[in-house]
């Protein structure tokens, strides 16, 4: 049994070398007992080495690994399993002797140091997102320094430092773990055997961090579960802001509830000088002139990424204006609201319940196709609030100056436009509600969401419940409701 000692600074690169010599020497895996540092050699080894095997037994081309391999073995070397480097050295033997292929997970040793690494990879990762500096530079010092104390969970200290060298090469700074030490000063990263494992002294920076790190804690965004998966609690001994984090999660149903409460805040200056600067939006504008000034509205930023705007079309005077939620690729080329695949459904669906198109005025609660670039394709990409008041101007418009009997609000962002209220659209499907000024408006379901159901069943069954409303439609129109009888969801 042959006993190699690696040095604790340099570990991989001298395991490196060992390699190569053991590996040219034809030296079995189970020949060699590795250790880390001046351990006492054990009883049963000798510093000679053993028989090599007979040369036909290695290969006879030099050792050589792909890079993939070499960057996946060299990462897998920083864990804490005492056994890591046999193992290492047992792979790339089986590697070089073409025993397995590289990426094979079937091989459980294979499989292993591919979870190492990636348990090293993840520890790094800690370390960069968790290392706090506090600052100890001396009075009338050229550089500011700094020193941090972290605790990984595996040897990582050589592999993860060399980030913060680059970093933060501007200034000196110490990282202590309790092995070793890595230490940046003038320009040089080394590392050394940690002697002291006090913490640095405390850094009264640390005040204004814990304050901003308060100040932007949103408790409306609080889940914990997400929280400690990302910053497990093992690490908060060590991060200055982590004493705020208990009073944080306790006071944030408080905080989250006091927000909503809150009247509406005046906005800043810089808002009040630029709101000239937005496209005025003339008053007497009628349903002649809505097309060219949908295309020059640029109240919100889907304008000027659309190809067009699309405005409602349909008699002035209709008993039966029908409001989808915005236009999809086709009608933004073709510039009329429900032209599409959901524009087909809808004229099949209209044509079952004994509706005629021709008769009703047809819109979107968005007058701007947005989306998403993929490749040649452009996703549709559902609006957002704020995207939907600006547009509730235009629709408003539409409004008034049609009068309709009944609105049918075709989707979630239809009847939110309409009636003011967000909530569960299948729970508020086939009922009749009203907008602020009291116009009736009937709840149904948009197209868009019959042709994305995967199951033929439930697919035809929602078309029939769009039958079944828009033929309720047509007889609303044909014998209005009473106010009372479509109290509003707001």
């Amino acid at each position: 049994m042959q006993q190699i000692q690696l040095p604790k600074i340099g570990t991989v690169a001298a395991w490196r070398s060992h390699v190569r010599r053991l590996a040219a020497a034809g030296t079995p895996a189970d020949h060699v007992l590795w250790q880390v540092g001046t351990e006492g050699t054990d009883l049963f080894t000798e510093a000679a080495p053993a028989p090599a095997q007979p040369p036909s037994a290695r290969p006879s081309a030099p050792l050589t690994l792909s890079r993939d391999a070499l960057v996946a073995i060299e990462t897998a070397l920083c864990h804490s399993d005492p056994q890591r480097f046999a193992r290492a050295y047992a792979l790339v033997l089986r590697l070089w002797q073409g025993e397995i292929r590289w990426g094979d997970r079937s091989d459980p040793a294979l499989r292993r140091l591919l979870e190492q690494e990636k348990a090293v990879r993840r520890d790094i990762h800690k370390m960069h997102a968790f290392v706090r500096f506090r600052e100890v530079s001396p009075p009338g010092a050229a550089r500011r320094a700094f020193a941090a104390w972290f605790e990984p969970d595996h040897p990582i200290v050589e592999a993860a430092t060399p980030f913060f060298a680059k970093r933060f090469g501007d200034m000196d700074w110490v990282i202590a773990t309790p092995t070793l030490t890595a230490r940046f000063e003038d320009g040089a990263l080394t590392f050394q055997e940690t002697a002291d494992r006090a913490p640095p002294p405390d850094d009264t920076t640390e005040a204004l961090w814990c304050t901003y790190f308060s100040s932007i804690f949103n408790p409306a965004r609080l889940m914990v579960s997400a929280m400690t998966s990302e910053m497990p609690r093992k690490y908060w001994k060590n991060l200055p802001e982590a004493a705020l984090i208990p009073d944080l999660i306790r006071t944030a149903p408080t905080r989250a509830k006091a927000m909503q409460d809150a009247m509406p805040t005046i906005a800043s200056d810089h808002v009040a000088r630029l709101r000239p600067q937005r496209p005025a939006l003339a008053a007497d504008i009628g349903l002649a002139d809505l097309k060219p000034a949908l295309d020059a509205c640029r109240r919100c930023p889907i304008g000027a990424c659309a190809t067009q705007g699309v405005a409602g079309e349909g008699p002035r005077g209709a008993a039966l204006m029908i409001v989808g939620e915005q236009p999809g690729d086709s009608e933004d080329l073709a510039g009329r609201p429900l032209v599409g695949p959901a524009g087909q459904v809808f004229d099949r669906c209209a044509r079952s319940a004994g509706l005629d198109r021709s008769l009703c005025y047809i819109t979107n609660a968005v007058k701007h196709f947005k989306f998403t670039p993929r490749g040649k394709k452009r996703l549709h990409q559902r609006p957002n609030q704020g995207e939907v008041s600006a547009c509730k101007w235009w629709l408003d418009l539409e409004r008034r100056e049609v009068a309709p009997k009944l609105l049918v609000a075709l989707g979630a962002t239809a009847a939110g436009a309409l009636t003011g209220s967000d909530g569960h659209l299948l729970a508020r499907r086939g009922t009749v509600e009203t907008t602020a000024e009291g116009q009736p408006v009937l709840i149904t379901l948009h197209p868009s969401y019959i042709l994305r159901l995967p199951d033929p069943v439930a697919r035809a069954r929602a078309e029939d419940f769009l039958v079944q409303d828009l033929r309720r439609a047509r007889e609303l129109i044909a014998h209005p409701p009473d106010a009372q009888e479509h109290p509003t969801a707001r």
